[in-house]
């Protein structure tokens, strides 16, 4: 049997003050295969400096310089990439990245998604919906295209109570608002599952709920004020959501939570799943 693939996400805020900060310490030992990136705030060529010449380096950076980019980092070169997403008067550069891979003869899909903050009552929490709804109608083209696929990314919505320790507090912020939470229910619902949304679900699942069970958590972002961090009062925000054939390959499900807050090198810890094609 060979090893499994390993893919790894995170939100790197600004991927030159995370090299800064340690994320090279962090990335070369992991023995990670394919990278999955967001809000990397930087040109291509930056990239490739920091990572090395072993990578095949995707990257869609945002329309506005300095903000939001996606990317994905291989092992191996992808076979084709895309970075069409939505309507065509939506501007999705920087938040939407998906290439095919040849993992021994299999082909896997993955993506590199960032979605938007959002801010209540503003056109900021407009664009989030819209791009939300562009999910809802490409999901469904991007498993026909590939039943082994996976988005991965920091998708900015807590889906459930047990996703944010202070959810509360939250109920009327963006990130957990019940009309983004419906979109999730839509997301990992299965069309004859009746506890999502009537059955009405597309059927891609949430590998984190699914690894760790009905639990708090475990948390992916930490606000960088206070002691969020300390306190583990976080949110878990950043996924692997997969087609169930891809799903049923999880070997293994890690959070790479910084030991110590002055160690941290991004606001995100990354999210590593192991899968085994």
């Amino acid at each position: 049997m060979s090893a499994p693939l390993r893919i790894a996400t995170v939100n790197v805020n600004g991927v030159r003050a995370a090299y800064r900060k340690g994320m090279g310490e962090w990335l070369a030992p992991r023995g990670i295969d394919i990278l999955a990136l967001q809000e990397v705030r930087a040109e291509t060529d930056d990239l490739r400096a920091l990572l090395g010449d072993e990578w095949d380096i995707l990257h869609d950076p945002a329309t506005a310089k300095g903000r939001a980019g996606v990317a994905l980092a291989s092992r191996r070169k992808a076979e084709i990439h895309r970075v069409t997403f939505g309507p065509d008067d939506f501007d999705s550069a920087g938040r939407w990245l998906e290439a095919d891979y040849d993992v021994d003869g299999t082909l896997v899909t993955v993506v590199s998604t960032y979605v938007n903050s959002g801010e209540v009552d503003t056109p900021k929490q407009v664009e989030k919906y819209r791009f939300l709804d562009a999910m809802l109608v490409h999901l469904p083209a991007l498993a026909a295209h590939n039943p082994l696929s996976l988005v991965v990314g920091d998708l900015n919505v807590g889906h459930r109570t047990l996703d944010i320790k202070n959810w509360r507090g939250n109920v009327k912020r963006a990130g957990f608002l019940p009309q983004e939470r419906a979109y999730f229910d839509r997301f990992v619902g299965a069309e004859d599952d009746p506890d999502y949304n009537a059955g009405a679900g597309l059927g891609w699942v949430d590998v984190g709920r699914r690894w760790a069970g009905e639990v708090p958590g475990p948390y992916t972002w930490w606000s960088q004020r206070g002691q969020a961090f300390d306190t583990d009062t976080g949110w878990r925000i950043d996924y692997h959501l997969a087609t169930p054939a891809l799903a049923a390959t999880v070997q293994n499900y890690t959070i790479d939570r910084a030991a110590a807050y002055d160690e941290r090198w991004s606001d995100h810890a990354p999210v590593v799943v192991d899968y085994q094609i």
